[in-house]
């Protein structure tokens, strides 16, 4: 009851007067990829308290395709009257602007940051019997030096974060593996049980089941602290790899000439969300943890990512139509 009656409370005392949004106007959350994925369920974690925060319907509209990129080049478009948000994600707004020749929208220009909503941390696995002898992540390193170029690791995709984390991987250590692009994390995982494939990348989440049945051997997570779920597995900075040790993110963008009192509202009710107990919870399961940053750090944030990753793509001679 204490919690209905806070976010009524809210809802009903707009946290910013004098804007013509709060006509209660639907408010529509582009998903640039499909339902059932991390980056759908994050959103849709959000729809029943934003809904009460706000004070009006919060629907979840997914639009998949290329990346992402048909999603975020709809939301471009869309006006910027506060009525339409999309969810953006290290792949639209950090490794897409760096790996592609052209993209039907600008991340910089066409967008603004509102919040990041949740961090997803990545992890690297290994199949064992395709690595003889090798138990931790030092010694995955030590026979890649070795056997350069001879084991190869999966990724969902060319230009995927999983592809990119991958050449991370190689450029911080000082290693060589083949990369192998698959269509899907389905298919790429299918390929690594199998022992098609020595090594992959992706969030915890995608991983998680295959680690905890054996199958699959974690070596690192790349998250501040060893996470709950998987107490034996190093960070990245444990193991001397700071500069790889950043997770993967989501969180929402507004269409660039959204005024400013709209952004901030958004995310202080996105905010308050995220401290939810139950919201949090969800998010957890999910291997999601809640954030809930400003729209400056935000906005500063898909610069830093977008930088970043056109370094990593330039020296890995990734560049994709």
């Amino acid at each position: 009851m204490q919690r209905r009656h806070i976010l009524t409370a809210l809802a009903a005392s707009p946290l910013l007067p004098g804007i013509s949004w709060a006509q209660g106007k639907p408010l529509r959350l582009v998903v640039p990829f499909p339902p059932g994925g991390a980056t759908d369920a994050s959103a849709r974690a959000l729809i029943e308290p934003l809904t009460r925060l706000l004070g009006r319907p919060v629907i979840v509209d997914n639009r998949a395709g290329a990346g992402g990129s048909v999603g975020m080049a709809e939301a471009a478009r869309a006006p910027a009257d506060g009525t339409v948000l999309a969810v953006a994600t290290l792949s639209t707004h950090g490794v897409n602007p760096a790996v592609y020749k052209k993209l039907p929208y600008d991340p910089l220009k066409d967008f603004v940051g509102v919040t990041e909503i949740v961090k997803a941390p990545g992890i690297l696995v290994i199949n064992p019997a395709q690595v003889p002898g090798v138990t931790n992540f030092n010694e995955f390193v030590a026979y890649l030096k070795a056997n350069p170029g001879k084991l190869s690791y999966a990724s969902p995709g060319n230009g995927t974060i999983g592809h990119l984390w991958g050449e991370l991987f190689k450029r911080a250590t000082g290693t060589s593996m083949v990369h192998v692009p698959y269509r899907g994390s389905g298919p790429a995982l299918n390929d690594v049980l199998a022992g098609q494939v020595a090594a992959y990348f992706d969030q915890v989440i995608a991983a998680l089941p295959h680690v905890k049945s054996g199958k699959l051997r974690a070596l690192a997570v790349s998250w501040n602290e060893r996470l709950e779920v998987l107490p034996n597995v190093p960070t990245y900075a444990e193991l001397g790899q700071a500069s790889i040790n950043e997770p993967s993110w989501f969180g929402l963008v507004a269409p660039a000439a959204t005024p400013p009192a709209i952004l901030l509202q958004v995310q202080q009710a996105v905010a308050t969300a995220l401290k939810d107990p139950e919201v949090r919870a969800r998010l957890a399961g999910l291997g999601l943890f809640a954030s809930g940053t400003t729209p400056t750090e935000f906005s500063a944030q898909i610069r830093r990512e977008i930088a970043k990753f056109k370094q990593v793509a330039e020296a890995a001679h990734i560049e994709l139509d």
